[in-house]
This record gives structure tokens, C-alpha cells and sequence, in this order.
């Protein structure tokens, strides 16, 4: 019974017991309260399986290394090295055979018209070294246009191709030049800058960065090329990275554990989605001469499984996003009020959701109409339909994978919202939960049913702003209240 109920209660021992209490709810407000034994049983029934189920899918997918074949020279799949440019100098564009003019002399052409302009102006004849590999040492000769979108400068650093079945002066060519420098930088600031905002939890979220790409660059990647189902590759390597990445950077708590649940669910929504809106648009996933380049190497590997994979492990970062966001939200707004049911708290954390929603939903399309805003200004250009351009595989492909990301990114915060709420709601805190077991913060036990409370000084009510001591025994003797 309450104070309420029994006036007769010592107000002494009530005061401090509600102190405390109040007291207890001030520092609740941490990182994750704990929760009960018995959730805590419940959620680790769901997870231990699946995280096991991940490490039994990494053992048995797991690559025993990238299978060798032979260059063929196009593309990416080129060999290639380091190199540095020596010297450039200046020369008249015809002296160098820059451009060839057709034969029949024809520049109503484009390619005859941009081989007439190579022919026009001063061109760059830069000496390339090889710095790296058995040639090193070795220079070689690159002519570099004037209206070329890559220039070349004295003492630059530059990737060469080599190719070895080529004319000893035609074996080595620049394809590229080197960024390793600016790039490190670079990444050197955002770490810094991680660091220094996020503290711990930014070191730990580094950490699990890394560990993301290795599980991508170990793993997932050497399972494709070996001939793996992509889609099951994706699966196995996209439930490692969140489990290690939300751990890592969220701490084993249950909360996080929700988190998992809810981005486990979604990923399974993208999954299923994805496989059937792809067979459905007959998606081949062989759009372009790298995916050309891939099928032609390993004819093995199932390219709509590839594009499958990829919609999923794009959505995994943004998902881990919206999930802990609005677990943690549900959590708060529990120890704001813990009175909340999992009614009025799925209301006022899906508000929060609806927020994150729209500017989620936002950066997906507008990140996809910058990427292939190249692609796009075509399409413009050659004054094609919307329903032209919609309708090509290459613009329908990522059409697809944006709109089913979205899909499930949505879908991701009624789904981890609603399990956050019931699991908060349905906790009963007590000893399992890192409670002192003969009370919170070691205060007095309450007291038993039936036993009178021990005798103090305390003022007992009597009427509006009125108190006056309680009398205990027959001297006559009172005590008043400290």
C-alpha cells in the first residue's frame, strides 16, 4: 500500500525512500538503463542464434583467396605502376601525329572533327619514369593533347599501364595520375575530426569502419569472384558488419539489441523486394563495360545476384541510421516518463521517426541524381522522354535499387520503433537488472506486510499546513522531526 493508504507509515523512512527514488531517477538518464534478467533471456534466445548462424555462414562461405587469371588488358584489368613525369615540354601538335585525319578527309563527323583539332596548337610531350616494378628506372614518351581533361606537370606522380604483348615503345602508358596523397590527408582530417567530436564512441566507431572493410574486402568480395550466391554472400557479409559495427560503436546493451532486430527485419523486407522487382524488370545487371568486364573474366557469377547484393549492402549503413535512432528515442522517452505504455510511446517516437524519414528518404534520391548527373545531362542532351529514360536498363537498374532502399529504410522505423516500445514497456526491472536486491542505491528494504514500523520522530499530518508531533508510549515524552 501507499503513504496514502496508510497514515500511519513513518514519514521519515517514506521521505527518504521517495529521495531516493527521485534520486534513482535522476541518474537514469545514462547511456542504457538496464534491463531485466528475464528480457535480457529473451532477447540473447533471438540473437545468439542468428549471430551464430553469421559465423557458421562466415566459416563455411569463407574464401580460400581471389582465383588468378590471365590479363587481358582492358579496363581495370590492367598491370600497372607507379610512375613519375621527369619533363614536359611543348611541341606543335602535327609533329607528333596527334590526331589522325580520316582518310577520305571527312569532318562532318565528330570523331573527324576532334581529329582535326588534335592536329591544331601546341601539344605536351611529357618523359615518363616507371618507379616501381622490374622496369623500373625505364622512361618512356606520353603525348597529351591540348583539349585532353587531364594535363601532366613536371614531377607529378602517375599511374602507368603496362602491356606486354605491345611494341617495346608502346609498353607503358599513363592511365592515371596519383591522388595516395591528397586522399590520406584527407582521411587524416575526417578521423581528427571524429575523434575529436565523438570522442570514445568516435575512436570505436572508426574501429568498427575498418572492420567493415575488411569484412568487405576479405570477404564478401573473394565469395563473389569464387562463385558464391551473391545474394547469400551479401547476407552473411552485411550481418557481420552490423553486428560488429553496432556493438562496437553502441555497447552491449539491449537497446542496441533492438536496434539489430530492427535492421535485421528491414534488410530481410530489402532482400525480398529486391528479388522480385529485379527478376520482374528482367534487370540483368550487365549494364556497363566494368559489369561487361566482370561477366567476361567469370562467366560464374550471377550478375542480377551481384546487383541484389549491392542494393543491400548500400542500405545497411543508412538503416543502421534510422534503427538506432529511434531505439534510442523510444528509450528516452521511457525514462522521461516511465508511466508510458507502448501505445503512447510508439505515438510520440514514430513523430521523430516521420522526420527522419523525410530527409532520409531525400538524400537517397538527390546522392543518386549526383552520381549520375553525367548520365542524366545524356539523356537531356539527346532530348530523350522521361519514360525513355526511366525505361533503360541503366537508369532503371538504379531506379530499382533506390526506390527498394527507400522502401525498407521506411518500412525500418515503424518495424524497429514498435519492437523497441514493446520490449521498454514489457521490462520489469528488479535485482537482474543491476539493482542492489534489498533495495535501489542501498536504501532500506520496504517493510513487510503486517510489521509495525519502527518508532521516529515524525510529524503526522493533521490538517491543512498544520502537523504536530506524534506521541509514542505513556510518558508523555515527544520527539520532533530533524
Amino acid at each position: 500500500m501507499t503513504s496514502t493508504q496508510q497514515p500511519h507509515e513513518p514519514h521519515g523512512d517514506g521521505r527518504a525512500h521517495a529521495h531516493d527514488q527521485a534520486h534513482g531517477h535522476a541518474h537514469a538518464h545514462g547511456p542504457a538503463a538496464p534491463v531485466s534478467r528475464h528480457l535480457r533471456k529473451v532477447i540473447a534466445a533471438v540473437l545468439i542464434p542468428f549471430a551464430t548462424a553469421v559465423a557458421v555462414g562466415l566459416l563455411v562461405l569463407w574464401p580460400g583467396g581471389t582465383p588468378a587469371h590471365e590479363r587481358t588488358g582492358v579496363g581495370f584489368d590492367r598491370q600497372t605502376e607507379q610512375g613519375r613525369v621527369v619533363s614536359v615540354e611543348r611541341v606543335d601538335c602535327r609533329d607528333v601525329n596527334a590526331g589522325q585525319v580520316p582518310p577520305t578527309g571527312d569532318t562532318s563527323t565528330p570523331q573527324g572533327r576532334e581529329a582535326v583539332n588534335a592536329r591544331q596548337g601546341q601539344c605536351a610531350k611529357a618523359t615518363v619514369e616507371v618507379t616501381t616494378g622490374q622496369d623500373k628506372g625505364r622512361r618512356f614518351t606520353e603525348i597529351v593533347q591540348p583539349d585532353a581533361p587531364r594535363q601532366l606537370h613536371e614531377d607529378q606522380g602517375v599511374v602507368v599501364a603496362y602491356a606486354p604483348d605491345a611494341p617495346r615503345d608502346l609498353q607503358y602508358s599513363v592511365t592515371d595520375v596519383n591522388r595516395k596523397l591528397p586522399i590520406t590527408v584527407l582521411a587524416g582530417i575526417f578521423a581528427l575530426a571524429v575523434v575529436v567530436v565523438g570522442r570514445m564512441r568516435g575512436v570505436m566507431a572508426l574501429i568498427a569502419l575498418a572492420a567493415s572493410f575488411l569484412v568487405l574486402t576479405l570477404f564478401i568480395l573473394p565469395a563473389i569472384i569464387q562463385g558464391s550466391n551473391p545474394l547469400l554472400v551479401a547476407v552473411v557479409g552485411s550481418s557481420a558488419i552490423m553486428l560488429i559495427a553496432l556493438y562496437l560503436c553502441h555497447g552491449l546493451s539491449a537497446r542496441t539489441s533492438v536496434a539489430v532486430l530492427g535492421t535485421l527485419v528491414s534488410l530481410l523486407l530489402i532482400g525480398l523486394l529486391g528479388s522480385f522487382f529485379i527478376g520482374w524488370a528482367s534487370l540483368s545487371g550487365n549494364t556497363d563495360d566494368n559489369t561487361g568486364l566482370i561477366h567476361g573474366l567469370y562467366p560464374q557469377i550471377d550478375m542480377s545476384g551481384l546487383l541484389l547484393a549491392g542494393i543491400i549492402i548500400g542500405s545497411l549503413g543508412v538503416l543502421d541510421d534510422v534503427t538506432v535512432t529511434q531505439t534510442s528515442a523510444v528509450w528516452e522517452l521511457h525514462q522521461a516518463d516511465p508511466t508510458m505504455g507502448p501505445r503512447r510511446l510508439y505515438r510520440s517516437a514514430i513523430r521523430i521517426g516521420r522526420d527522419h524519414i523525410a530527409s532520409v528518404v531525400n538524400t537517397l534520391v538527390l546522392a543518386y541524381a549526383g552520381a549520375a548527373l553525367p548520365l542524366l545531362l545524356l539523356f537531356s542532351i539527346a532530348q530523350s522522354s522521361v519514360g525513355t529514360v526511366a525505361n533503360s536498363e541503366l537508369v532503371a537498374e538504379e531506379i530499382v535499387r533506390t526506390l527498394v532502399g527507400s522502401i525498407g529504410l521506411v518500412a525500418s522505423v515503424p518495424i524497429t520503433t514498435g519492437l523497441a516500445a514493446l520490449v521498454v514497456s514489457a521490462d520489469r526491472p528488479g535485482p537482474g537488472a543491476g539493482e542492489d536486491p534489498s533495495g535501489a542505491g542501498g536504501r532500506p528494504p520496504a517493510r513487510a506486510e503486517g510489521k509495525r514500523p519502527a518508532r521516529s520522530g515524525l510529524m503526522r499530518p493533521t490538517g491543512a499546513g498544520e502537523k504536530r508531533p506524534v506521541r509514542y508510549g505513556g510518558g508523555g515524552r515527544r520527539r520532533r522531526a530533524k
